[in-house]
């Protein structure tokens, strides 16, 4: 299967040229699924058809989806939430207010990860594109191994066998006095099998031949910015962005006064977008003088994205960007092909590192755990720039 997840800034075109591509992997034959994961959902009004949590058929070869984190949330840890449904209601919480509660913070978006990896499994279809949170933030959700790895494995299963034990012994005793009873076994293991899953997952989601990232942006600064965090972030957790979209480019065209300002404001980002995301290909998509709703709409994008491409390439195969931590040292590496070391400069400002080569400059907007030191050396070593931070103490 492969897999391709938009993200980007809200309102940028995402679910667009989501619907767009869909379009194209069905017409080259393959089976595609469409899956929206943001909870505002639009694919049902970019498709403008009915949609649901479970796949319907667009046509031939095309099949899309809305993810509902209830039904999710039902069928996967249903068990959890009614045993957190309980306790909220034994503190005195009416029915409704319990089971909206009983879905915690950031719930949907594992479980747009989890239906991912429940669809590689199936292997049903060869497809699948998801329409991703703003910003691709589930994707964040990525540390979870990483972080909870050895509690999970050290701590909890341990815990788990003790509890299973000890059930019988203190539920007596407990539920009259607290009002709930406590876990059962099938509570117990939900989270761990959770882990697991998301543990699975991640090595499909870095795995540049199987999954791939595409950023739609907007030649605007705030969404400028809010792409390249997206993609210092993606680069933290060695998941391959392979293509830029920059969508909603006024037309040559269009020549009336009012519009001068505003494309010579966008031919200035449109090149900060191409600078900044090199060597990454960089798409450019007009703005349409209608909206891009039905299928005839996303007929015509599907045109100008691909024309006769197949959307399932890697577009590109190299790493731009990677974050490689030794000990407490980390180093920022760029794919930076054919330019000497001598020609760059490199100065930062807050959470930003600015790179200037000859006459070109690129901003990069950085992960958390380098926004906080200085650049202290780099050097040119196969192609990758390698840009060593220390605290500033240090520098």
């Amino acid at each position: 299967m492969r897999l391709i997840l938009m993200t980007g800034k809200g309102g940028v075109g995402k679910t667009s040229v989501a619907a767009a591509t869909g379009l194209r992997c069905a017409e080259l034959g393959y089976k595609t699924l469409v899956l929206s994961t943001d909870p505002a959902h639009s694919l049902a009004d970019s498709f403008d058809l009915e949609l649901g949590h479970d796949a319907r058929e667009v046509r031939a070869n095309l099949w899309a989806a809305e993810l509902d984190a209830l039904m999710e949330l039902e069928g996967n840890w249903g068990s959890v939430k009614r045993y957190i449904t309980q306790v909220l209601q034994a503190r005195g919480l009416d029915g409704v207010q319990a089971e909206e509660l009983a879905i915690l913070p950031g719930m949907d978006e594992i479980f747009g990860l989890v239906r991912m990896k429940r669809h590689y499994d199936e292997g049903e279809y060869d497809v699948l594109i998801i329409d991703s949170a703003p910003t691709g933030t589930a994707l964040r959700l990525l540390s979870l191994p990483e972080v909870t790895g050895w509690y999970m494995r050290r701590f909890y299963k341990p815990l788990q066998k003790v509890s299973a034990a000890l059930r019988p012994l203190v539920e007596p005793f407990f539920k009259p006095i607290a009002g709930f009873s406590l876990p059962d076994k099938e509570v117990m293991e939900a989270p761990y099998e959770f882990y697991q899953q998301i543990e699975a997952l991640e090595k499909i989601l870095t795995d540049n031949v199987v999954t791939s990232v595409r950023l739609v942006t907007n030649p605007e600064k705030m969404v400028i910015k809010e792409s390249l965090r997206a993609h210092a972030y993606l680069s933290l957790y060695n998941v391959a962005t392979d293509l830029v979209v920059a969508n909603r480019i006024i037309p040559d065209q269009v020549t009336d006064p009012f519009f001068q300002r505003w494309k010579e404001s966008q031919q200035q980002y449109r090149q900060e977008i191409h600078d900044n995301f090199s060597p990454l290909p960089v798409k450019e998509v007009p703005l349409y003088s209608e909206e891009m709703c039905g299928l005839e709409a996303l007929e015509r994008l599907k045109e100008t994205l691909y024309a006769d491409e197949d959307p399932t390439q890697v577009y590109y195969r190299e790493t731009t960007m990677r974050v490689v931590q030794d000990k407490n040292q980390y180093s920022l590496e760029l794919y930076l092909p054919g330019i000497p070391k001598d020609q760059v400069q490199l100065t930062k400002t807050g959470d930003e590192l600015n790179i200037r080569i000859g006459n070109h400059r690129r901003n990069l907007v950085l992960p958390q755990a380098l926004a906080a030191l200085q650049p202290a050396g780099a050097k040119m070593e196969d192609d990758y720039l390698r840009i060593r931070f220390a605290d500033a103490a240090q520098v």
